[in-house]
């Protein structure tokens, strides 16, 4: 656990907001919230964080859950190791639900060895971060969930109170978006910060 693998599961714990891009671009993003919430597995090497969000009318149907493993890499830099939920519905709500977060085990997911993103860390003024989490070169995330094969570009940039995700789902067949970030990356702004439930 170095001070930067910390740092970086500090700036993304917490509940966040697109509200301002999406009063300014109503047609092209929605009013989304998103949660980074820590839960206690990996805690050996690593940092992990529930993934769900939900449209700011939708609060109790949220979508997406997924598991970040923030950890040192085999090269001594940053990475983002993705997984999926072997049940979906099972951990549904568990963004804003930390009884449910108790619940999971490692025997609920399941590794994306292709969905795995490379971290850069610049440092700013005042002690402060910028980290950018990237795809491998020539890598795609690709996987199969209920007989159904999807492939999704990742991606995001996060500092202290901001995180832009450029998280995009693409046709298996001709790579093309069908759904995300497809005229740039959304833009949100922590609004709860969970950093006190990590323990590191």
């Amino acid at each position: 656990m170095t001070p930067e693998l910390i740092t970086f599961g500090q700036y993304l714990a917490g509940e966040f907001e697109n509200q301002r891009q999406a009063q300014a671009e109503p047609v092209w993003y929605v009013h989304l919230r998103l949660w980074l919430r820590p839960l206690p597995l990996f805690r050996e090497d690593s940092i992990a964080l529930f993934a769900e969000q939900a449209s700011i009318i939708n609060l109790d149907q949220p979508y997406r859950p997924r598991l970040w493993r923030l950890m040192r890499s085999e090269s001594a830099g940053l990475e983002v190791r993705h997984y999926m939920f072997n049940d979906l519905k099972s951990v549904q709500g568990a963004g804003k639900n930390p009884d449910i977060l108790r619940k999971i085990s490692l025997e609920d997911l399941t590794f994306l060895p292709t969905c795995t993103l490379a971290v850069q860390v610049h440092t700013l003024a005042d002690h402060q971060y910028q980290f950018i989490a990237q795809p491998q070169p020539e890598q795609r995330c690709q996987f199969t969930y209920e007989g159904t094969t999807y492939q999704v570009s990742l991606g995001f940039e996060v500092m202290n109170h901001s995180l832009k995700t450029y998280d995009k789902g693409l046709d298996p067949g001709t790579g093309k978006g069908i759904w995300g970030a497809l005229l740039g990356p959304y833009q949100y702004e922590k609004k709860r910060d969970f950093s006190a439930e990590l323990e590191v």
